[in-house]
């Protein structure tokens, strides 16, 4: 029991784990993020209509990932302009995608 208790993560990784996956829970969190997936920005009102919804329930949700630290923006003008922090969040949702496809 000792030696299973010695090989777990850090409880740094395993927060940040719990915060990815956290965001992850959610559909419409899951759609921006695959569509933000191929490295491309996406406006707010783009997200609203991917999402079919109003831009300040698209707003919600990026503003959620930001604060999570997934996603970083860009203001140009009145537009706020969203994208991944790390491809590899994307790498994760594209291999859970996967595996669920199998």
């Amino acid at each position: 029991m000792v030696q299973v208790g010695d090989a777990l993560p850090e409880e740094r990784l395993l927060e940040n784990a719990q915060i990815l996956f956290n965001a992850l829970a959610d559909r419409s969190r899951l759609k921006i993020l695959h569509a933000l997936s191929e490295g491309q920005e996406l406006c707010v009102c783009d997200v609203a209509t991917l999402l079919n919804v109003k831009v300040a329930a698209a707003s919600h949700h990026l503003r959620k990932l930001r604060d999570l630290k997934i996603l970083q923006h860009r203001n140009e003008g009145k537009l706020a302009y969203y994208s991944l922090r790390d491809l590899r969040t994307a790498d994760i949702l594209g291999y859970a995608l996967k595996q669920l496809a199998e």
